[in-house]
Formats: structure tokens, sequence, C-alpha cells
């Protein structure tokens, strides 16, 4: 059994800056990550608002140069699954694949994951043209017809990653006009290459090995079409991802962790960061503020004990 003064759950943007401070302060940490260091981030096409880069950065280019910031301090990662933990008491347990890893501190940040349509063929068809990456899997359909599901501002860089890859690209939104941010709608609705069906939603994603044509229906006329395409990529939101939280800590209707003002939950010693908590904004910014917040607080934890708040008589 190792211990450690911080585990921290998650190698997203969230997880890395909060080792990063965690290490520069002198306290050992180590990071869990089951995938890949730099989470969602690692998977965006293009940052631009990011603070520092004039320019555009490519996420994964970004977070590589995160990554490598925190190797500086010897942040330790560990590509390892956590499949259970014990968040009580003075001394936490976290369970891997690998073993199992005490700490005297916690933070959360497990981030969130891709919604799903939940229609008939996507789970089925996905890997076989159904995807929820652009920048992953949009190299395989250079040149060929695509569908993009979604308004918001994933689905519009999707759009504009694939058209840029030669891609026909037709997106799909269930409303009349895009949620995403105007400066990414207008540079959409400019590119000649993207083919908008507005108030129209997919129902079923149909093929025999991969994904050969999409059923459509108009949401105001109920009118039904087929589209034929040979990949669908989906981009309808997120989803905390929790599994591991039920019934350990306090989480809202959505799922999303509770936290005050310093990032802490309510079980004494557990911090969480990044978009598995509840919060009104989900950005890479916001998520390195989170780490910076959470790790601080835990640093906190390490040298005080838990705040005590002063109780009026």
């Amino acid at each position: 059994m190792k211990m450690t003064d911080v585990l921290i759950i998650g190698g997203g943007m969230a997880g890395l800056t909060a080792g990063m401070y965690v290490r520069r302060a002198g306290f050992s940490a180590v990071v869990f990550e089951k995938m890949f260091a730099g989470g969602q981030a690692a998977t965006t096409y293009e940052v631009e608002n990011y603070p520092g880069f004039p320019d555009p950065i490519a996420g994964p280019d970004l977070m590589g140069r995160v990554l490598e910031q925190t190797q500086r301090f010897g942040l330790e990662i560990s590509y390892d699954e956590v499949t259970g933990m014990d968040l009580n008491g003075p001394i936490k347990k976290v369970e891997t694949t690998k073993g199992v890893w005490e700490g005297r501190t916690v933070i959360l940040a497990t981030g969130a994951r891709p919604k799903k349509l939940e229609i008939e063929g996507e789970i089925r068809l996905t890997g076989q043209g159904v995807s929820y990456c652009a920048t992953c899997d949009g190299a395989f359909f250079k040149g060929k017809r695509v569908a993009v599901v979604g308004g918001g501002n994933t689905a519009i860089e999707d759009a504009l990653y694939l058209a840029n890859l030669g891609c026909d690209v037709h997106l799909i939104h269930r409303r009349d006009q895009l949620r995403a941010i105007q400066v990414l709608g207008d540079r959409a609705k400019d590119d000649d290459r993207i083919t908008f069906h507005w108030n129209t939603i997919v129902t079923a994603i149909e093929g025999e090995q991969k994904v050969e044509r999409l059923q459509l229906e108009d949401t105001e006329t109920g009118e039904k079409s087929t589209l034929d395409a040979e990949g669908v990529f989906i981009g309808i939101g997120i989803e905390p991802a929790n599994e591991l939280l039920h019934e350990k800590i306090t989480l809202t209707e959505y799922g999303q962790v509770l936290t005050d003002f310093d990032l802490a939950t309510d079980v004494v010693g557990v911090y969480a960061a990044g978009d598995v908590r509840y919060k009104s904004i989900r950005q890479i910014v916001a998520s390195a503020a989170d780490g910076a917040v959470a790790a601080t607080s835990a640093i906190r934890y390490l040298m005080e004990g838990p705040c005590q708040i002063p109780q009026d008589n």
C-alpha cells in the first residue's frame, strides 16, 4: 500500500494543475488517469481563448505543454483506473486496478463525458462511424460526407474541423438557432462546406457494419427524411463522470459535486475541481483555476487541518 499527501483523481486540466500546485508547495501527489493525460482539452481541435496564446493553439499541443510543466515539478502520474474509494476518516483510500493508495487528502477531478443521443444504432455503431470526438476520429473521414449533431460550441468546432478536412458536413440541430458563441456560429455559416439542418433531430443511425445513413425528423412538421453519411459526430453536451461518487459525497440532481467557495466538498479533506463539480462555466481556463483553488485548499488543510467556521453566539 502506497501513501501520499494528495490523491488526485483525473488527469485533465483541473487535475494536472492541482498536481502542479501541490508539488510546487513541497507536498507529494499522484494523479490517476485511466486513459491519457489532458482530458477533454486534449481532444479539442483549436483553443483560441486561453490566456497567453495570441494565436490559436491545438488542444493536444496546449495540454502537452501543461504535462511537460508538471513533470518539471516531479508530479507522478499513474495511468491506472480507479475502481473504488474510501473517503472517510483522516486517511483516504483509493483502489485501482494495480493496487491501493492511501492519502491525507483527495481532489476529485474526474471531469465529464459526452452525452449520448440514446437512439437506435448509436451504441452498435460506435467506433464504426459514430464518434464523440472529431479531432480524434475526423482524419478517417477526409473528403467524405459526415453529420454533426448539436448546436453548441463543441458541435460547431467539430463541424469546422471536419470541413477543414474536406468533408461534406451536415450540421443537424433541433432548434432554429445555434447555442454556440457568435464568432464560431458566423464562421460556420460562412463556410459553404457546411449545410445546416434546422429544427431537425436524428431518430436512428443505420448501417450494417458501419454508418451508412441517418433517419431524420423535422421537429415542427414531423416530416421524416433520410441523410446518407459515412460518419456522425455527436456533440450535444457533457455529463459528469461520477460513477465512483454516488453515496460517498453530496451531488446535485444532475450528478455534479457540490463544493463551497474553497472547492471543499461535504467530506472533510476532499475537494473537487473541473467539470465534475457544480458551476456555471465549463471552459479550459476555468478548470485550470479550479485546480489551483482546490490544490491551495488541500495544501492549507495539510498544514493547518480543516478550517473551523466561527459559530454565531
